[in-house]
């Protein structure tokens, strides 16, 4: 007789073979929202290859072999000689390789092409998360390089490119190119204009010499970097390339790279300089001024980034406790079960409507979606990656002891989960950003009403946090000690304005009567018990043909 011990039942099937993009109601129907109908169609198929694709098996794979392989340094070849290249596993390449040819690099030329670019890394990303740092820079690069237009006739077309091309060559024998980042020293931090990294100009027009130490610099395999450094006339900003135009290696000597706790498919490491040429981008002493346009884009990639992290989770979570059966009948039917996947799923569902409506106001390109900006893209960059870390942790949990296994996929993206509110200015940079924009530049405030007014008279609770918001701002004494629950409010009434107007009735009703009525407690599963939860875990679950 057979044992029968090992018997295989009540396990749940990979959540695989889907299009991740159709899945997602959220996604899509902002997608349709925020394009015009002339570009609509060929971003919907576009969406729906990638979508199909980074549903695959064979994405899913390149995700965990890319991360089960992390890239390793080779500072020197056989004979001695320096050549600072960091390896990665095939997968790494194929990931990095189809996103580029999906045009996750191309956004600033093409009708529509931040929301496009936006929903396509939205859905890639949840494959795998670490490839999405080089591009994310690469993108976040082009506003720099625009204040040079020689720099950016040289390098743009590159940068935008379609076609990926790994090793170091020149510019001239490439057809597309990537770039990475280097701001932070070891004795600053997000302090930049602390930094000492020198710069010596050269008899040529804009060429320098440079002579430093990075302590983070991200994507160190790429071909080209902007970096800040002091020259005669201040901190300035400057274009590294990691090949000169005679073909020979510039000097870049990766010292390390960093031993993360997440995000470990991707490298980041330690340079230095000495006797680096460098090309400078803007005028001397405005380099951050210069910068600053690369970092709010790469700001915005952390916000979408984010909301692909808690789509992903939320997903899984659903889709487990639709096939799991417990106490005599599936999770997902189970009362308690249901408020915790609804509760996550107001979650992912806001943050990934504020996400496309901030990539929206990029294409939009207008001085009132500028101002608007300055304020909801700090608020929405604190909010979203905070909340990331925690419904990525009860999702999890939603899987039980099997969420805590490798193999589930759940440990990695709980891993990865903290990086976006680190990168590129940690909470509290966010929430001083916020301050120093309502001081500076009181148009943004109008801008920010003006937008969340738009759905005033539709929910009393969005009335009243938009009330309290306002109170809150008629007294800034000592606001720097309180500067986290202004950008908080900041976040939740944006986000609950635009549920309001874009979400069904059902989702808005739970996000307002939880998030700004007061209606809820400390942890996820605390909805109020009459709310139509059900509704909201199906707009939520994720479809597989």
């Amino acid at each position: 007789m057979a044992a029968t011990t090992h018997t295989v039942t009540n396990q749940v099937p990979p959540l695989v073979g889907y299009d991740v993009f159709a899945a997602d109601r959220v996604l899509s129907e902002a997608v349709e929202r925020h394009i015009e109908p002339g570009a609509r169609p060929v971003a919907l198929v576009e969406l729906g290859e990638l979508g199909r694709a980074a549903g695959s098996a064979q994405a899913q794979e390149w995700g965990a072999q890319a991360n089960a392989h992390p890239p390793v340094l080779r500072t020197h070849d056989r004979y001695g000689h320096r050549v600072d290249e960091v390896e990665f596993h095939p997968s790494w390449h194929r990931l990095l390789g189809h996103a580029v040819s999906a045009g996750l690099t191309d956004a600033w030329g093409r009708p529509a092409g931040h929301v496009r670019r936006a929903a396509g890394f939205l859905v890639w990303s949840q494959a795998e998360a670490g490839h999405g740092c080089p591009l994310s820079m690469t993108h976040a690069a082009v506003p720099a390089l625009r204040t040079d237009p020689a720099l950016a006739a040289e390098w743009e077309p590159l940068l935008t490119s379609h076609t990926y091309v790994a090793g170091l060559r020149p510019p001239r024998e490439k057809a597309g190119a990537l770039f990475g980042m280097g701001m932070t020293e070891k004795q600053g931090g997000t302090d930049v204009r602390s930094n000492t990294t020198r710069a010596e100009p050269l008899a040529g027009e804009g060429e320098y010499l440079l002579t430093g130490h990075k302590w983070f610099c991200s994507a160190p395999m790429s071909d080209g970097f902007l970096v800040l450094a002091q020259a005669p006339g201040g901190l300035s900003c400057f274009l590294v390339p990691r090949v000169l135009p005679d073909g020979t290696r510039n000097v870049f000597a990766i010292q390390r790279l960093k031993d993360k706790l997440g995000n470990r498919s991707n490298a980041s490491g330690e340079v230095e300089f000495d006797g680096t040429w460098a090309r400078r981008v803007g005028e001397e002493g405005r380099g951050v001024r210069t910068i600053i346009e690369m970092v709010a884009a790469t700001r915005l990639d952390c916000v979408v980034g984010s909301a692909a992290l808690m789509r992903q989770a939320v997903a899984q979570a659903i889709h487990h406790s639709a096939y799991r059966s417990a106490f005599g009948g599936p999770l997902i039917d189970k009362p308690l079960m249901r408020n915790v996947l609804a509760d996550l799923a107001l979650e992912s569902e806001a943050a990934t409507v504020l996400a496309m409506r901030l990539a929206a106001a990029y294409d939009a390109n207008t001085e009132e979606e500028r101002a608007f900006l300055r304020l909801a893209l700090p608020a929405a960059k604190f909010w979203v990656t905070k909340r990331c870390s925690a419904v990525v942790g009860e999702a999890l949990e939603c899987l039980g002891g099997n969420g805590y296994v490798e193999e589930s996929g759940m440990p990695r993206l709980l891993r990865e989960a903290p990086l976006n509110s680190i990168w590129e200015g940690a909470g509290n940079v966010q929430a001083l950003d916020l301050l120093r924009a309502l001081q500076r530049e009181p148009q943004s405030l109008d801008a920010f009403l003006r937008e969340v007014g738009r759905a005033r008279g539709a929910d009393h609770r969005l009335d009243a946090a938009i009330k309290d918001l306002l109170t809150e701002l008629a007294d800034l004494e000592g606001v720097e000690a309180r500067a986290r629950r202004l950008v908080e409010r900041f976040a939740l009434v944006l986000q609950g304005s635009l549920l309001v107007r874009f979400a069904p009735p059902e989702v808005a009703d739970a996000f307002c009567a939880s998030r700004l009525g007061g209606d809820s407690g400390s942890s996820f599963g605390t909805l109020p018990h009459s709310l139509d939860l059900a509704s909201v875990v199906a707009r939520a679950r994720p479809t597989v043909a």
